[in-house]
């Protein structure tokens, strides 16, 4: 029990000495008093003066110049005023203590625990990014944390001796962590990128196939440019991912040749505009519907059914596909009518057209509806009544519904007969007795 109390002692009895030496030492109260002081101002200066900041840089709130733009781009950065300041303070304060006593370790210590308070700050509160927040809580707070308690360069040192082996490959576990933070960065400043570009091109007076063609070859820039620039911050290098390119395009030569021409053949509908966004099309199989999306794949139709149809791009290059019109043409269609054998039907054209050229949706440019004998039916005689639209009758719009309710109602006020189907039955032999009794 006595050797115990001794090996005991013999361990607690230095950190009392420590603790004892660290008391009775007035640069360290002096310090402690300056680090207490430092965050007390700090946090006066900025409860008086975040409110006078944030209503200095509030916009309008339907500003949208670029001016407003940066102002709140400015205010996300609020959050780091407090601990940034009682850094800013405790290192003037550093300063005034290591000239008259020699020494700072214990402000030198809060200095690195308000940076660690910023780091936390800045991804708790400015982070928005669900895959920037996951870095920043998994690499930049922990190492934020190790650097505020003084272990910083012996962890790093760790980390880079700690090797992770992968095949014939192996990497420091320093340099997986790198990798990952640079990654992540360039994947975000490419995703922002991205976005600013595709709003820019949107904006541009450009058909729309052109516009879906710039937007889609910036994408590719920024994201390949992002991937190099990550490899070659990593320390990856960039000659290596010639023989991962000759892999890639063996496979394309013998394994990828439908995306392959799939692809190519989407670059081509983009250039020549054959097909693009919102056409309604007919395909070689007969299914029809509207373009409501262009991938570097396939082009997704759309049925008024409530269906998406899948058509690669090749179909639209090596089989016949049936482009209406682009949205807004004009196009020419047709209904079919009859009347009875005791209509005057000299009169159907005066009483039908009128009727037809009401409706809103007709268009007199470049013809007026017109009415034509078509043929000499078996019960009536059959007139087809001819008309231009400002779009496409796909079944959505019903143009030719509205055209048949018209000429229903017109010769109905007129008082001609539309004729139903007439057979006459000739019975040879005459009628059996017993059904003539």
């Amino acid at each position: 029990m006595n050797d115990l109390l001794n090996t005991a002692l013999g361990y607690v009895t230095p950190v009392l000495e420590f603790a004892l030496a660290w008391i009775i030492d007035p640069a360290n109260w002096v310090q402690f008093a300056l680090l207490v002081g430092a965050y007390v101002a700090a946090v006066f200066i900025t409860r008086k003066f975040n409110p006078r900041i944030t209503k200095l840089l509030t916009p309008a709130q339907e500003s949208t110049t670029i001016l407003s733009q940066t102002r709140r781009f400015i205010l996300i950065f609020l959050p780091l005023l407090l601990p940034l300041l009682a850094f800013g303070l405790t290192a003037v304060g550093e300063q005034v203590t290591r000239s008259i006593f020699g020494s700072g370790e214990v402000i030198a210590f809060g200095k690195r625990v308000f940076l660690f308070l910023a780091a936390r700050a800045f991804v708790r509160d400015m982070l928005s990014d669900p895959l920037l927040k996951m870095v920043g809580k998994v690499v930049l707070v922990p190492l934020a944390a190790v650097y505020a308690l003084g272990f910083l360069d012996p962890v790093l040192a760790w980390l880079e001796t700690t090797v992770v082996p992968l095949g014939n490959m192996s990497f420091s576990v320093l340099g997986l962590l790198r990798f990952l933070v640079v990654a992540t960065i360039m994947f975000w400043l490419g995703r922002w990128s991205n976005d600013q570009s595709s709003a820019l091109i949107e904006k541009q007076e450009m058909r729309p196939a052109t516009r879906q063609l710039a937007a889609k070859a910036t994408e590719i820039a920024i994201f390949g440019a992002a991937f190099l620039v990550a490899m070659n911050i990593a320390g990856v290098p960039l000659t290596s991912l010639a023989v991962l390119t000759g892999a890639l395009g063996v496979g394309i030569g013998f394994g990828l040749q439908k995306i392959a021409s799939n692809f190519v053949s989407g670059v081509i509908l983009l250039l020549e505009g054959q097909a693009t966004v919102g056409d309604y099309v007919e395909l070689d199989g007969g299914e029809t519907g509207t373009i409501v999306k262009m991938t570097a794949r396939a082009a997704i139709l759309e049925t008024y059914d409530g269906k998406w149809i899948v058509v690669p791009n090749e179909d639209f290059i090596v089989t016949r596909v049936i482009n209406y019109s682009d949205s807004g043409s004009a196009n020419r269609y047709d209904v079919t009518f009859s009347v009875s054998y005791d209509t005057d039907i000299n009169k159907i054209p005066d009483i039908v057209a009128p009727a037809v050229a009401a409706l809103d949706f007709i268009l007199n440019d470049p013809m007026p509806p017109d009415v034509e004998l078509e043929n000499f039916g078996d019960s009536g005689i059959d007139f087809i009544v001819e008309f231009w639209v400002n779009g496409i009758d796909d079944g959505r719009f019903k143009y030719r519904s509205h055209v048949r309710f018209a000429v229903w109602n017109a010769l109905k006020e007129a008082g001609i007969e539309i004729p139903f189907p007439q057979r006459v039955v000739e019975i040879k032999g005459g009628f059996p007795k017993g059904l003539t009794e």
